[in-house]
């Protein structure tokens, strides 16, 4: 009994090596095989999106469809049974976006009408990021996301004044041109407001009249410049995030948020060694 329990372990720790050692030989004849694999599914999933490709191949799409769905399943296994933490993994942010990738699939045995959920078949994309170790760089999506928290309050004041000037515009132009020209309703001429002042332009309502045309005028100019407001928000709130990262603390006396060139501490002028500070 014992030797089966550690001949079961072995093999738990082989197939560990082999998916999540990224720097084994194995692990990585095993990434690339990955990587092809979620590839190749992702090119199924777009070609049985197209009419004439999935009414002619319907059946032999539905083969391949099946070998990757298997394929993708005796991995999902493999990573629960040889993970240190099963229950961990499959509520992780991977372990989900691999669970939601097979789910249609089976679905389709046992209900009818789930083709519209193969769509969801592409998430297996995002799989592509463990693969290449992209994960890495989620450091710089987390700045990010911070960033955009912690600016949160000028953004909503940002889109506040920018909702105020599409329906303000929009009503104008709906004033100013009215049915005979497109503006049929006040909510239609603010959708062309929107659609005008995102620098969009579909072209299915235009201004006729000069005074109109003026305005949309106007309102392109606008557009321009608002697009750099909320780069410059979100950028700034970067920076500062960066320098708050990187700031000093003086040991001796316990101010923070020195800057990093800073040789004496502002507030003790105690000179700021490597052994008296915490960055």
């Amino acid at each position: 009994m014992k030797k089966d329990v550690t001949h079961l372990k072995k093999w738990q720790q082989k197939i560990h090596e082999v998916i999540f050692g990224y720097e084994t030989t194995m692990g990585k004849l095993f990434d690339v095989i990955l990587l092809v694999i979620i590839l190749a599914s992702i090119v199924e999933v777009m070609l049985e999106s197209i009419h004439e490709i999935d009414a002619k191949y319907d059946h032999e799409l539905k083969i391949v469809e099946w070998i990757f769905t298997l394929l993708f399943s005796l991995e999902y296994i493999a990573r629960i049974v040889s993970s240190p933490q099963p229950i961990k993994y499959i509520f992780s942010f991977m372990g989900i976006i691999d669970l939601l990738s097979l789910i249609p699939t089976y679905l389709g045995i046992f209900i009818d009408g789930t083709r519209a959920l193969s769509v969801i078949r592409a998430i297996r994309l995002i799989r592509v990021f463990r693969v290449l170790k992209l994960t890495h760089f989620m450091g710089g999506a987390e700045q990010l996301g911070s960033a955009l928290y912690n600016s949160r309050h000028k953004i909503i004041v940002f889109l506040g004044t920018v909702l105020c000037i599409v329906v303000i515009i929009g009503t104008m132009m709906y004033m100013i041109e009215g049915g005979q020209n497109g503006f049929t309703s006040i909510p239609k001429s603010i959708y062309w407001s929107i659609v005008t002042i995102t620098t969009v332009g579909y072209g299915d309502i235009a201004p006729v009249t000069l005074m109109g045309q003026t305005l949309a005028s106007a309102l392109m100019i606008i557009g321009y410049a608002i697009l750099a407001v909320p780069t410059g928000i979100v950028t700034n709130e970067m920076i500062r995030g960066e320098k708050k990262r990187n700031a000093l603390t003086c040991i001796h006396c316990g101010t923070n948020n020195l800057p990093t060139q800073s040789n004496y501490c502002l507030n003790c002028g105690n000179h700021l060694s490597r052994n008296n500070i915490q960055s």
